[in-house]
């Protein structure tokens, strides 16, 4: 295991995040704490120390678990956890962005960890309801107090994502400095304004659904019936996805590896600092997940998924891309333009 600098902080994190939603079963269909012992141990086998979680993981349990597993050694650990969705039901303030369901969300975060501090605190989702400027002043007071050493964003259009940090930045408050989200060859519409937006703002980004689902580990194929919610979308989205899938089981064949390890290994070899998110219900779906970190795609590869998975990048990208409007812009001269910029910002 390798590591890698927590987006625009000094903070060292592994260059793998334990996904800790499996963990626990009260949604009937997690693991239980002996299993969840099992995958906590393996992941610290391979080197990895950055672990995520949230405040309605298995209702608490995962919070619980983790807890108690890096209590022997709390300061080895990078962890992470979020807060937003609700924990009481019927009660406005038990939910949302808000300062007041920040400051509950994480004491009882906190607690349930067993720890006076997490490394990275996550916004689990916008709620469009709080002001921009809120959220941030109140993720820096949770951070002046101690109990936060830094803060991310999940799940959040990349204009709110921008206004917050510019705001952060011009007020001397804590920036986001990660950016969670969903990302796979199955799902590439982060790569619109997302992505290019965590790279021009050193943000690193934890991508979730890795594996699309399920999809991407080769167990479904054209003429299975996956099961609703996974490759299952929609007679066209489901066509294309197992399309995918075909490509992932070939190349995996070829190079001698799982499907799992392809798709993990795509997402790993993107642009930017890409740390992804490996969940599993066991530990032997866990460790085949950490076998990707020995493969390798070629440019070959790459290019054979690039193709199977592409997406148009709409308006206004695919616009500004063309060759009319770029000789309008550069009057000819574009391609004389050396703009190191491009790779970081997505130009």
């Amino acid at each position: 295991m390798r590591y890698k600098l927590l987006g625009r902080s000094g903070l060292r994190v592994s260059e793998l995040a334990l996904g800790t939603m499996t963990f626990g079963s009260e949604w009937g269909w997690g693991a239980s704490r002996e299993e969840s012992r099992r995958m906590f141990d393996a992941f610290a086998k391979a080197g990895g120390n950055f672990i995520d979680t949230a405040n309605r993981y298995t209702e608490g349990t995962s919070e619980k678990y983790v807890g108690e597993f890096i209590s022997a050694d709390r300061d080895h650990w990078v962890v992470a956890t979020k807060y937003t969705l609700w924990t009481r039901r019927d009660d406005p303030n038990f939910s949302g962005n808000h300062r007041k369901n920040m400051a509950q969300a994480l004491d009882a975060s906190l607690k349930r960890l067993g720890t006076d501090y997490v490394d990275l605190y996550w916004v689990h989702m916008w709620d469009f309801t709080t002001p921009v400027a809120e959220v941030m002043r109140a993720l820096d007071d949770m951070v002046r107090a101690g109990k936060v050493l830094h803060v991310g964003v999940s799940d959040t259009p990349a204009w709110i994502v921008s206004r917050a940090n510019t705001i952060a930045e011009l007020r001397g408050w804590s920036p986001f400095v990660a950016l969670q989200l969903r990302y796979s060859l199955i799902d590439r519409t982060a790569e619109r304004d997302l992505l290019p937006m965590a790279r021009a703002l050193d943000l690193a980004v934890t991508p979730w659904s890795i594996l699309g689902a399920g999809t991407l580990t080769g167990k479904y194929s054209r003429g299975s019936s996956p099961e609703e919610g996974r490759a299952k979308d929609g007679a066209a989205t489901e066509e294309r996805n197992l399309g995918i899938a075909e490509v992932v089981v070939d190349i995996a064949e070829e190079i001698g590896c799982t499907p799992s390890q392809v798709a993990v290994s795509w997402v790993r070899q993107q642009q930017g600092v890409i740390v992804p998110l490996i969940g599993a219900r066991n530990r032997e779906q866990l460790e085949d997940n950490l076998g990707a970190l020995d493969v390798t795609l070629d440019n070959g590869h790459l290019a054979r998924l690039d193709e199977a998975s592409r997406i148009e990048s709409g308006f206004p990208h695919d616009f500004l891309a063309s060759d009319p409007i770029r000789d309008l812009i550069f009057g000819g001269t574009g391609d004389r333009i050396d703009n190191h910029r491009a790779g970081r910002a997505g130009a």
